[in-house]
């Protein structure tokens, strides 16, 4: 099954918490393809998690695929991040390279907070609210 989704850190933070929106939209785009991460989400995910939630974590982590980083990634990060800050707009280094995996792979970003990225189109991003 065809990878459509790249879930964000903070969306598997609130899946790991048991948000039961954020559980249930991992389950409904489960049933669309295959779900992905960045490998820079692992990175985020596992620096914040606490011992009691390592199992549950890498049980999370282990059911998505992680989409590594490649140069090309890596210089796109770069000139959105010194291109934003011309404009006065901050961004940081995780948010473009979580984008630049979007963009290289064709996905569309699932996060609860669109304007992290500002260099993806809408089409690129599906904002997620779990209230």
């Amino acid at each position: 099954m065809a990878a459509r989704y790249v879930l964000d850190t903070n969306v598997l933070i609130l899946a790991l918490r048991g948000n039961p929106q954020a559980l249930d939209l991992i389950d409904q785009l489960r049933q669309e393809g295959d779900l992905c991460v960045s490998v820079v989400t692992r990175t985020e995910i596992l620096a914040g998690m606490h011992p009691h939630e390592e199992k549950l974590t890498m049980a999370l982590l282990a059911s998505l695929r992680s989409l590594p980083l490649t140069a090309d990634m890596a210089d796109h990060a770069g000139r959105w991040i010194y291109d934003h800050a011309r404009k006065g707009i901050q961004i940081s280094c995780p948010d473009a390279l979580i984008a630049a995996t979007v963009v290289e792979h064709g996905l569309t970003l699932v996060t609860t907070n669109a304007a992290h990225f500002p260099m993806l189109t809408s089409d690129q991003v599906r904002e997620f609210s779990a209230t």
